[in-house]
């Protein structure tokens, strides 16, 4: 089964002021930090050897996640000195392709990772893949242009499907990767996009939705219905984005 690298590293900068004390990946989700959730779904997927890139409030990820037996697999960890880019967090790791990379901000669907390991697969002679889903009200204009199951532009406005944070990488494309095209921040979509461009072949697997921690109005829209449960108090549906109160910014002193 294929390696994964789980990129654990950023500042959490949209995420400030919970970021400046708490690593983002330990922001929890239903009352669970997200990369716990993360890491026990690649363990059910059968990726048992992980790295976790580490920076930002690094020894508060590692005292969590240890060396993966808690989760049922092996960790390792890699430390990325500056925040220059996905691409730049998959270099620190040293990973050996064919691998996975995925961002510790997100949850996916239970199984939705273990399949898209095995349509990988299935996909043949793909240099690579990326992971797919349905566009929501509050993605941004970004999106990913597929075609029959084909990736043809990893960043294009006005598509209804977006990236989520999940990549398959094999050894061609992994030599792109390790280039670092471009230039800072070093992104894994330069690089899938020059595969592109020179014809090879990266599928666009569609997974379901995912659940992702990007501003603090995430953390509580994503937290409410559990909080509600546990209160035995009002309604445990989810919050919609209009009902959440818009709160000023901390002062600064």
């Amino acid at each position: 089964m294929l390696p994964a690298v789980v990129m654990a590293a950023g500042l959490g900068t949209r995420l400030r002021p919970l970021t400046e004390r708490f690593a983002k990946p330990l922001l929890p989700v239903d009352g669970r930090p997200v990369l716990a959730l993360l890491l026990r779904e690649l363990a059910e997927a059968g990726c048992r050897e992980v790295t976790v890139v580490v920076g930002h409030l690094a020894e508060q990820v590692e005292r969590l996640a240890g060396d993966g037996a808690a989760f049922g697999i092996s960790i390792r960890y890699a430390r990325q000195a500056e925040p220059n880019g996905s691409a730049d967090a998959v270099v620190a790791a040293r990973a050996r392709a064919p691998y996975l990379v995925l961002g510790a901000d997100t949850v996916f669907a239970g199984g939705d990772v273990g399949r898209f390991v095995a349509a990988f697969f299935a996909a043949g002679d793909a240099a690579g893949a990326v992971a797919v889903r349905s566009r929501r009200p509050q993605d941004g204009p970004a999106g990913v242009r597929v075609h029959a199951g084909v990736v043809e532009r990893v960043v294009d406005a006005g598509t209804k499907l977006v990236a989520a944070p999940l990549w398959a990488v094999g050894p061609g494309l992994a030599e792109r990767v390790a280039s670092l095209p471009g230039r800072v921040p070093f992104e894994l979509a330069s690089a899938f996009q020059q595969a592109i461009d020179a014809g090879e072949r990266v599928a666009g697997i569609e997974i379901g939705p995912t659940r992702d921690l990007t501003t603090p109005e995430d953390l509580l829209l994503e937290n409410f219905p559990y909080l509600q449960a546990l209160s035995g108090v009002g309604s445990t549906e989810p919050l919609r984005r209009a009902e959440v109160p818009a709160l000023p910014a901390p002062e600064r002193e």
